[in-house]
Order: C-alpha cells, then sequence, then structure tokens
C-alpha cells in the first residue's frame, strides 16, 4: 500500500559539502525519481577566519557544511524536494532545519558513528553504498523507506554525487560560480 502523503511527482536533493585549499565547497543538485537533473547550484569556496575558527571550535564544520552552504543551496532552488541525501556527514544538522528527511550515503562506507552523532544503518535496494540515518529523527525512517520505494530501480543513490562533483568541476574550469553560499 501506498502512503498518499507521498506526491507521485518525486523531487530528490542530493547535498555534498567537502573542504578544498580555497574553503569549503558546496554542489547541489535535484533530480525527478528518475534521477534526471531539475536543478543545480554550487556555492563558491568559503574559507573562516581565524576568529571564525576560534569562535565556533569544533562546531565550524557543521556550521559551514549544513547552516551556512547546505540550508542556503537547497532555500535558493525553486523545486522543492522530498527527500534530501547527502555525503557529507557534517550536512546532517541541516534537517533541524528542514521539514525534509535527510538520509546519509556512505561512499566509502565509513563507521555509522561521527562525533556525537549517532547513526543508524539504512540498507534499501536504491543504494550500492551504505546509508544510514541520524537517530535524533529516526521517525523519518518510514517515510524515507516509502520515498525510496517510490524512486526507479535504475537510481542508485550513489551516483549523483560523482555527477555533481564533474559538474562543479566544469562550471569551475569554465570560470562560473554563482555565489548561492
Amino acid at each position: 500500500m501506498s502512503d498518499p502523503t507521498i506526491p507521485a511527482n518525486l523531487h530528490l536533493g542530493f547535498l555534498t559539502v567537502f573542504a578544498e585549499a580555497n574553503g569549503f565547497l558546496g554542489g547541489y543538485l535535484v533530480t525527478n525519481s528518475w534521477g534526471r537533473p531539475l536543478e543545480f547550484r554550487l556555492s563558491t569556496a568559503v574559507q573562516p577566519n581565524k576568529v571564525q575558527q576560534i569562535l565556533y571550535g569544533n562546531t565550524l564544520t557543521e556550521y559551514l557544511s549544513a547552516e551556512l552552504i547546505g540550508k542556503t543551496l537547497v532555500e535558493k532552488t525553486a523545486t522543492p524536494i522530498h527527500l534530501l541525501v547527502t555525503d557529507s556527514i557534517s550536512v546532517l544538522p541541516i534537517r533541524n532545519r528542514l521539514d525534509t528527511p535527510v538520509l546519509l550515503a556512505l561512499p566509502d562506507g565509513r563507521a555509522t558513528q561521527a562525533s556525537d552523532r549517532l547513526l543508524a544503518s539504512f540498507v534499501h535496494a536504491r543504494a550500492s553504498i551504505p546509508l544510514a540515518l541520524d537517530l535524533r529523527w529516526g521517525e523519518d525512517e518510514s517515510r524515507i523507506r516509502a520515498i525510496l520505494d517510490r524512486v526507479d530501480a535504475a537510481l542508485d543513490l550513489a551516483e549523483p554525487f560523482t555527477r555533481i562533483r564533474e559538474a562543479m568541476g566544469e562550471a569551475r574550469k569554465m570560470g562560473v560560480t554563482s555565489r548561492a553560499a
């Protein structure tokens, strides 16, 4: 039996944030349930200064990833999403700012515990890699499973992150950056 609260035309968000020499960068791809792109956004590099590093302490990476870059990229898109998938553990706190369930894709099979964040392993046929869910939002699991059951079987949740990183690389080569964060 399908969940009547889940629309027929699903939109999935794929968000990655990572550190490079020039600072933290984010890329955000919104797709339909087949994996076709609907919107793409990227941030410029965000380089925290020494004062921010001191003041934010060990919360700096989460702040930059989830609130400054991640939340901004999600809010700047016109297409609402039904599920956000990220490959960055530091993005998980974005769930506190969104009404959308957030799922972590673990590309390198990392352990399911990160600092103070307890994660529950999550397995689904739509992913070739391990998935995890923040236990603080454990009640999202049934909704996430219902959404994933409606996603096209050919879509692997790990694959869009490759496209995002390649598109970010190409955009930088072309000199295209839009200040989204």
